[in-house]
Parts: C-alpha cells; sequence; structure tokens
C-alpha cells in the first residue's frame, strides 16, 4: 500500500485499488478544463496539481501518461511528491514504461528531499537488494535500509517502524551504529544514495 499526501486537503490517500486510483486526491482547482487563464502551467504545484488530476481522474480524462509528464516536470523543480508518485508510476508501469532504475532514482530524490514515504520504499528496495547480494554489498545495503527506514519512523510513516525493527535483528551490532551515524548525519539533500536497489543497473 504506498500512501500519499495532498497538501491542497491535509489527507492522506491510500491506494488499494487499482495502481493509482485512491493514491492520488485531486486538489480544488485543478481540473484542466476549469484552469484560470492566469494560471502558471510552469509552477511546481500547479504542475502537480495537473498530474494529480490527470492521474486520479474517475472518467474518460484519467490518462496516466499526461499525468507523469505533468509529474515529470515538478519533479524537474525538485517537488517531492511531484518526485514520489513520479516513483510510484515507474515501479507499476503507469503512464511510462515500467523501469526499476527510474523509480528508484526519483524515490530517492524524494527520499533525499525528506519524503518520508520515499524514505521508506527506498529502504523497502535497499532491504531487497541486500537479500541477493554478496557479503559486503549486502551489509552497506542493509545499513542504508536501516537509514531510511529510520527515516520514515521518525515522521510515523506507516510500517516503518516495524521494518525498521525486523531489520535490526538481522543486523551486526558494528552495522547499527554505522546506520545510526548515517541517521544523525542525514540532512536534506540531493546527493545519490549509498544503495544499490535492485534493478538500478549501477
Amino acid at each position: 500500500m504506498f500512501l500519499v499526501f495532498d497538501p491542497q486537503s491535509d489527507i492522506m490517500a491510500t491506494m488499494e485499488k487499482s495502481a493509482h486510483q485512491n493514491m492520488f486526491s485531486s486538489p480544488p482547482g485543478s481540473d484542466p478544463e476549469m484552469a484560470s487563464p492566469q494560471t502558471d502551467y510552469a509552477d511546481a504545484e500547479v504542475q502537480f496539481g495537473m498530474g494529480l488530476k490527470f492521474a486520479s481522474d474517475p472518467g474518460a480524462a484519467q490518462d496516466y501518461r499526461q499525468a507523469a509528464e505533468w509529474y515529470h516536470k515538478a519533479a524537474d523543480q525538485n517537488h517531492s511528491l511531484a518526485q514520489f508518485n513520479l516513483g510510484v508510476m515507474y515501479a507499476q508501469g503507469q503512464g511510462v514504461t515500467r523501469d526499476a532504475a527510474q523509480s528508484a532514482v526519483w524515490f530517492g530524490k524524494a527520499a533525499r528531499s525528506g519524503d518520508a514515504g520515499a524514505q521508506y520504499h527506498l529502504g523497502d528496495s535497499c532491504h531487497r537488494a541486500s537479500i541477493v547480494q554478496l557479503s559486503a554489498e549486502a551489509s552497506e545495503s542493509r545499513i542504508e535500509a536501516y537509514k531510511w527506514y529510520r527515516l520514515a519512523a521518525v515522521q510515523g510513516y506507516g510500517n516503518s517502524i516495524m521494518a525498521w525493527s525486523n531489520l535490526t535483528r538481522s543486523m551486526t551490532p558494528a552495522d547499527v551504529a554505522a546506520g545510526d551515524q548515517r541517521v544523525a548525519a542525514f540532512e536534506i539533500t540531493r546527493t545519490e544514495s549509498g544503495c544499490r536497489p535492485l534493478g538500478s543497473g549501477q
């Protein structure tokens, strides 16, 4: 289940049905047919709203391809929710070709911008990668998973506390200490993540 916060309505929306039916909440006034002539389509928040509109419209106007295009415009302006939603779209192949590497890129950008949902999903990706990697790489990926889960847990995101706790049981004390150091040193930034999520091709 994915959660996304819609800042226009101050609610959390969940994804239980199709990949995006419940995930996106359309903010008031984002209907393209109702847009004001003064609407600034270069504004990241407007672009994000357009993405929400096209992703969540239950009728014929639902268009994941256009939603992905609008999210991409906003994501390129460092809009963290657009980055997160774009990561989900690449993961699910909604409006774009399914691409685990691109999904990891956008989740990573949103996570480094402080988005708890993206941090949790990046933690999941790092944890899955640690299961199939060689010992040294697996340890690095577990430490990164620990960091992202714990950062999401601090914000109270979903199952992040349980995921962090469960992962801790499979780590050495030295790896836990390294994870704690990374959490303490975390600052909102746009640098690359230390783990190599599955499908990243790096």
